[in-house]
């Protein structure tokens, strides 16, 4: 009997799954056993090809070669982990091997990084599918025996295909054009555009509010108090100028009042629903202060390295029903501190279920995030990764608990023509309340505000009816502005990205919103980085602010790229190739179209912007700039002319030359996540060519300078440093 080749998608998870199946053996770049051997990618191994390595007239950035729409994009394989596909295609293709299993991660981009294995590899074995939610011995085990076949997720592996043609096609095209048109390195994306626009939004909403005074009139009727309102009133109890206010208040100071309405509602609140990764990234953001980002990191560290969480890169907030044996043990097994709240969530011993937890028709290729059925020590976690199991943990057993009942009390009381509001709220039942969403540990002290104003809704009002009399013993007057809306936090956008920038309350709405948001879940985090990394957006405080360079940028952008409802509509279209219900070459022409309508947009666009940049780039030796200012590096050759030496700007390296177009900018490497470039580390890229660093390594080659990042499944950055002047 000939061997099973399993490929993982990290060699951490490949070394797990070794454990479990019996390959104890080390080999190659693998692990061996009598029946398996267990190799593994670093991530991304092949990708799509540059466009200069499709023709060689793409190396120079001109409208004239655009829009680039290749009927293939070739893949091929990354250089910088270049071994380890060679490790895996002659295992793969070993005459001794008689099939495959694909272990990637349980999702898109793992269906992806198999598929462009095997086919750069030229592969022709069958193969069959490990999909399993957590990394347990005892789910790994299950999932072996449970193994599907690969075709099943030919539907996915469609989809993601799709999505990176298609982010390759709008990204190569749209960057190209609106640089040249500029004369500013652009970066423009299928998916990053759009959620600059929700940030961009923003910012002008707030630089553009008028704020406005108002008052508010509170009246005192002894055992309790009520607010002034009426209807004309935006909101309805602003009262919008103080004299009007103080008119009021001398009017009733002192008058007799009547109760003319009092009705008490019994109210329910339901538990929370399970986690997905994007309301536990929210949650965690509104917390505990981690940004998206971190958040997955230390989640994907639960997952993986702890075994303490299941997937975390799941859309679901649901289980199937045959997960319930499986949460009861979970619960038995959570450590000390949890079970006081266990006998809640399992009354009578048993899980209670309802259609907010276990529904099979909501649980998308993974279900909700939960603990896994292992006995873990929180202690072990690193502070961080306590604090985000303990997020979790509670929020499973929350989601449990019975729902919270309460009294709603609207009582409005008159005096001498003038209505006053008051509302009350009293729990009889707390239910999931009694489970605190995070250990008191973790939790910072409530401001005194916020504390005054839950006291106040929580307050118990005294037994009233209609017809009740009182007295107004006492008025208090409050001056305030109406206030701009606040700007995005990572929980606000990662919101607006999951509901395609539409202001959504209603649970169910978002709910339907499921597939036609901004990206996904897995990679939302990245999205945001990413706008960080290129200078569009920045960090103050706990908030998410676009930059002037993002403003700029979106007012040159036609709304087919920039809106977040046309983005949210091609993700739905995603979806619906990976459920086989719209064809993949279609959506393809639909992107097709739209990067020569970009290109076209780009080319033909009138709109005058000058980017921050610009005003330090004026004079710097570019075509008939002129021989330009700053200070000359001396023995050093101009990589593109090999005439001229480098002229150092403020923002950029630059050749002396007269004409010639070689720009180096410092920061060409950071979007990737790569160094800002120095003199010091410009002249050690000069001598080697390739210079290999912590975070990657830099190539410079034939007018082009890369930048491969460690582990990375494509080159982060790619650019060329001569630019079309503009016309």
């Amino acid at each position: 009997m000939g061997k099973i080749v399993v490929i993982a998608e990290k060699p951490s998870v490949g070394r797990d799954i070794a454990r479990v199946i019996g390959c104890r053996d080390r080999g190659d770049g693998c692990l061996i056993g009598d029946r398996y051997i267990v190799t593994w990618a670093v991530g991304h191994l092949v990708t799509l090809a540059e466009p200069d390595e499709l023709d060689e007239k793409y190396k120079k950035w001109s409208f004239a070669t655009l829009p680039i729409l290749p009927e293939e994009i070739p893949l091929k394989v990354i250089r910088q982990t270049s071994k380890q596909f060679t490790i895996i295609k002659k295992l793969i293709n070993d005459g001794d091997t008689d099939s495959l299993i694909c272990a990637t991660d349980a999702g898109r981009e793992g269906e992806l990084i198999f598929r462009y294995i095997y086919e750069k590899a030229g592969c022709k074995k069958p193969f069959s599918r490990l999909w399993i939610s957590s990394m347990t011995d005892e789910a790994i085990s299950e999932g072996f025996r449970n193994i599907r076949p690969g075709a099943d997720y030919d539907g996915l592996y469609a989809s993601a295909r799709c999505r990176s043609k298609a982010d390759w096609l709008v990204g190569m095209n749209a960057s190209r054009a609106f640089t040249l048109k500029y004369d500013t390195l652009l970066s423009v994306g299928r998916v990053q555009t759009p959620t600059l626009a929700i940030l961009v939004k923003r910012r002008k909403e707030i630089e553009e509010f008028k704020p406005e005074d108002y008052c508010t009139l509170q009246a005192n009727f002894g055992d309790y108090t009520g607010t002034c309102f009426r209807e004309k009133w935006n909101p309805d109890t602003h009262i919008p100028q103080r004299a009007e206010a103080e008119e009021i208040a001398a009017a009733v100071r002192g008058k007799p009042a009547e109760v003319i309405q009092a009705e008490t509602t019994r109210k329910t609140e339901p538990p929370p629903q399970l986690y997905d990764l994007t309301s536990l990234q929210r949650d965690a953001n509104k917390m505990l202060g981690f940004t998206a980002d971190k958040t997955l990191k230390i989640a994907q560290s639960l997952y993986e390295t702890h075994k303490a969480l299941t997937y975390p890169r799941t859309d679901s907030r649901y289980l199937p029903p045959d997960m319930i044996p499986r949460v009861v043990q979970t619960m038995k097994l959570l450590p000390g501190a949890y079970q006081p709240f266990v006998p809640g969530a399992l009354r009578d011993g048993k899980l209670p279920v309802s259609k907010r937890t276990i529904d099979a028709s909501k649980v998308t290729d993974h279900h909700a995030i939960i603990p896994t059925n292992k006995r873990v020590d929180p202690a072990k976690f690193s502070q961080d990764e306590q604090k985000l199991y303990d997020l979790v943990a509670r929020r499973m057993l929350a989601a449990f608990y019975p729902a919270c009942e309460y009294d709603a009390t609207r009582v409005v009381t008159r005096t001498e023509g003038y209505d006053f509001r008051t509302n009350g709220k009293v729990v009889l039942v707390q239910g999931w309340h009694e489970v605190p969403p995070l250990d008191p540990a973790f939790v910072k002290a409530p401001s005194s505000r916020s504390k005054k104003k839950e006291d106040e809704e929580e307050a118990t009002l005294p037994p009233l009816q209609a017809g009740d009399r009182r007295t107004v013993q006492e008025t208090k007057i409050k001056e305030d502005k109406t206030k701009p809306p606040a700007p995005h936090t990572d929980a606000s956008l990662l919101f607006a990205m999951e509901t395609a920038g539409k202001e959504l309350e209603d649970e169910e709405l978002v709910r339907q919103m499921k597939g036609s948001g901004i990206g996904t879940p897995a990679t939302r985090a990245a999205i945001i980085e990413r706008l960080l990394q290129v200078g569009y957006a920045q960090r103050k405080g706990k908030t998410l602010q676009a930059t002037e360079k993002g403003v700029r940028l979106i007012e040159l952008m036609p709304n087919e790229i920039a809106s977040p409802e046309m983005t949210g509509k091609w993700e739905l279209a995603l979806h619906d190739i990976t459920d086989g219900k719209q064809d993949a070459g279609r959506f393809l022409e639909g992107i097709n179209r739209m990067c020569a309508f970009l290109v076209n947009y780009a080319r033909d666009n009138q709109t005058s912007v000058v980017f921050p940049e610009d005003e330090h780039r004026k004079g710097r030796g570019r075509g008939k700039g002129g021989a330009g200012t700053g200070k000359i590096l001396d023995g050093t050759v101009c990589p593109l002319c090999g005439k001229g030496k480098l002229r150092e700007s403020p923002l950029a390296f630059s050749c002396t030359e007269q004409g010639c177009k070689c720009t180096i900018w410092k920061d060409m490497l950071q979007r990737g996540g790569g160094p800002a470039i120095d003199e010091r580390l410009l002249r050690l890229i000069l001598e080697k060519k390739q210079l290999r660093g912590s975070s990657g390594t830099i190539v410079l080659q034939e007018g082009w300078m890369r930048f491969y990042a460690n582990g990375a499944e494509a080159p982060a950055v790619s650019r060329s440093l001569a630019y079309e002047k503009k016309a």
